[in-house]
C-alpha cells in the first residue's frame, strides 16, 4: 500500500497552480509551468488537490496534455527564456547545467 504523500514544493507549486487556474488567455511561461507541473505530480503518491486543480485548468484552457507538451515543445524550440527568477522554476530543467 502507498501511503499519501505530500510533495516538498507543495506551497510553490499551489501558489502557480492558483494563479493559473483563472487565467483566461495563457502566456508561454503558463504553458510551461503547467506542463512542468504535470510532469512533477504525474506519479507522485498523493497531491490529489493538485492533480485536481490541473485537470481544471485542462479543461479551462480547452487543452489537452498531448496538445500541451506539444505547445511546450514547440516554444521551448523558438529559444524561450523565462524572464523571470529560476527560483520560480525549481524543478523545470531551466537551471540545469549538461
Amino acid at each position: 500500500m502507498s501511503k499519501e504523500q505530500t510533495h516538498p514544493l507543495h506551497a510553490i507549486d499551489k501558489n502557480i497552480i492558483d494563479s493559473l487556474i483563472t487565467k483566461e488567455k495563457p502566456e508561454d511561461l503558463d504553458f510551461i509551468n503547467l506542463a512542468r507541473l504535470i510532469n512533477r505530480y504525474n506519479d507522485f503518491p498523493g497531491e490529489i488537490d493538485i492533480k485536481n486543480d490541473i485537470e481544471k485548468i485542462l479543461k479551462f484552457w480547452n487543452i489537452t496534455k498531448n496538445q500541451l507538451f506539444s505547445k511546450t515543445k514547440i516554444i521551448w524550440s523558438k529559444s524561450f527564456r523565462p524572464s523571470n527568477t529560476n527560483k520560480d522554476l525549481v524543478g523545470s530543467g531551466f537551471d540545469a547545467s549538461n
